[in-house]
């Protein structure tokens, strides 16, 4: 589990297709590096990946073919600049809110501007998840807590403040690019128990 508070940012060090998954190699911030094991959880552009392997500051993954095409890391190349976060830890204040690290879909960039001293991001999305986007709700964006500022149809946007980009790798966003997207897990949760109270709900007999 994660906050959406990202840490740091790892640059790509290199993006395989080996003969049983994609090997991804991160070189990570000096701190986050040495804080972690084999096996342990990080948080890369908002979808929890297990450190496989890890040498100073370079630690690998392994992504599974579905992993590769529901999120952006599909279109990394060398040098991409990822965001990162460890695990929440169980006696740490929670700044953003729940990320589950399980990345819903794809969002593509459609305006990303400055209006006045802050920023516009504008993202659209697959319909289908447009039931979870709500005014004032949250949205993990490349593993990013923000707060969405206007929901319509399939497209939602959100306003940044400038310390966001210099913590993250939005800066590095441009219109046509895509970013990960993970709705709020609370509004699954509700929508799911709501079907179980339907006569004609698929969980009925569970």
């Amino acid at each position: 589990m994660f906050t959406g508070i990202v840490e740091g940012v790892a640059k790509v060090k290199s993006f395989e297709e080996k003969k049983s998954a994609y090997l991804l190699q991160l070189d990570l911030p000096a701190e986050i590096a040495k804080s972690l094991n084999l096996g342990d959880s990080l948080a890369c552009n908002g979808c929890c990946l297990t450190v496989v392997a890890l040498q100073e500051n370079i630690a690998s993954f392994e992504l599974l073919e579905e992993s590769v095409r529901l999120t952006n890391f599909s279109e990394i190349k060398l040098g991409s600049i990822i965001n990162v976060e460890r695990p929440l830890a169980a006696d740490a204040r929670l700044g953003g809110h729940f990320v589950s690290g399980h990345i819903d879909t794809k969002g593509k960039v459609e305006i990303f501007e400055q209006v006045g001293k802050n920023y516009y991001l504008k993202i659209s999305f697959d319909s289908n998840f447009s039931k979870y986007a709500v005014y004032k709700g949250s949205i993990a964006i490349d593993g990013i807590s923000l707060t969405i500022a206007e929901a319509k149809d399939n497209t939602l946007s959100v306003w940044l403040i400038p310390h966001t980009l210099e913590v993250t790798n939005l800066s590095t966003r441009k219109a046509s690019e895509y970013v990960n997207l993970e709705f709020d897990i609370l509004a699954k949760y509700i929508e799911k128990i709501a079907l179980n109270d339907r006569k004609d709900s698929p969980y009925q007999e569970l």
